[in-house]
């Protein structure tokens, strides 16, 4: 995109010319909170002062990791207590996989034509976009997909299906919402054939949906629950959470079952118990997102938009063809916005700003667009 940063402050990315940038996407669903949001920024020096890496996640314990470990537990149901962090969100993936994989014993998985779960290898299996695998085949054998939101395709999980991986919302797809009795329905299937349900809320987690995680929408809870992006208050790191008694299973035979040096960094961690208690306790955003998210999408109304999908603050406004979108995203940053387009979905531009966000801002952004969908013409 050509743009040189210089620095980064709430809501707003800055040049090296001081020209600044209201960020709409959140560094693509990373910077729930706005960039350097002060209270995070005290926990990462707090930390620093302390010690960074001393040895792979899990030999020593560390404070930093136990206590962001007790955080999650006491905002997630009682089933996803226990909960192993990682690097980013493909190997929270890659890690939700083999973890079904060893409690059920079974190698079949299942996933959602259109989905995308990361670029690494198991990840990148699992993931609906053939434009992406076809230079990287063979890719995991054993992968089967289905229709995602579409019931009678649910009968191809069967009593031979380790997991069933989804996006509670579809993401690069280009936002695309599942109906309640879908997502019921596809717990009710896994639990009839012994099939573990990952939902993968690398994207829609920390409150971007406006529930701190998107499953608490549908009152459907998986067996496994993978997080990354925004969970760090912009540090990477990510998690795959589950049962104490199925994460068991990765302590034997073999031990080790799953391991990384840089999981649980404890400057990561943190930062991420840092961000949870920005959005759990000390700020209001969480509860605004609903209406912050509505209040955008009323004000985008123009004959080249054909359809705008959102919940909370997570939109994809679908135009005619890739070059339209293409040229709204180039205009809206010589403007001083940033916007950005979908991997999967050409036709369509994606807007995820901070929850920080103010009406005020969110009405100079909708008429930013307004105005580069009229300079089309």
């Amino acid at each position: 995109m050509g743009l040189e940063v210089e620095r980064a402050e709430g809501c707003y990315v800055y040049d090296h010319h001081g020209k600044a940038y209201l960020d709409l996407i959140s560094g693509i669903a990373v910077s729930n909170i706005g960039h350097r949001h002060p209270y995070v920024i005290k926990a990462i020096k707090d930390q620093l002062d302390l010690y960074q890496h001393v040895i792979p996640f899990g030999e020593f314990s560390q404070s930093p990791q136990n206590k962001l470990a007790d955080k999650l537990a006491s905002l997630l149901p009682e089933s996803l207590n226990t909960s192993y962090f990682v690097n980013s969100g493909t190997e929270a993936n890659e890690a939700a996989l083999k973890l079904a994989k060893r409690v059920t014993g079974r190698h079949e998985l299942v996933a959602m034509r259109n989905s995308y779960h990361g670029a690494t290898h198991g990840s990148l299996s699992v993931s609906g976009n053939e434009v992406k695998k076809q230079r990287f085949r063979p890719m995991v054998p054993g992968t089967r997909f289905i229709r995602f939101n579409v019931e009678e395709d649910l009968s191809n999980i069967t009593d031979k299906t380790a997991a069933v991986i989804t996006e509670v919302i579809q993401g690069d797809a280009g936002v695309r919402i599942p109906h309640v009795s879908y997502l019921k329905a596809l717990r009710k299937r896994c639990d009839e054939t012994g099939t573990l349900l990952i939902f993968d809320e690398i994207q829609t987690g920390m409150g971007r949906t406006g529930k701190l995680f998107a499953f608490e929408h549908y009152g459907v809870v998986p067996d496994i629950l993978t997080i990354a992006k925004a969970f760090g208050g912009g540090m990477p790191i990510g998690a795959f959470i589950s049962s104490a008694e199925n994460m068991r299973q990765l302590t034997h035979d073999p031990i080790l079952g799953h391991i990384t040096t840089f999981g649980g960094h404890p400057v990561c961690c943190a930062a991420a118990l840092a961000n949870l208690e920005v959005l759990t306790n000390q700020e209001p955003w969480l509860n605004e997102v609903a209406t912050k998210g509505a209040y955008l999408k009323s004000m985008l109304k123009h004959e080249r938009i054909l359809e705008v999908r959102q919940v909370g603050l997570m939109l994809a406004v679908d135009l005619r063809t890739p070059e339209e979108v293409d040229r709204v995203v180039a205009l809206l940053l010589e403007w001083g916005f940033i916007s950005f387009y979908f991997l999967s979905t050409r036709y369509a531009f994606r807007l995820a700003p901070p929850l920080s966000i103010t009406e005020d801002q969110l009405k100079q952004a909708a008429e930013a667009i307004l105005r580069a969908l009229d300079s089309l013409d």
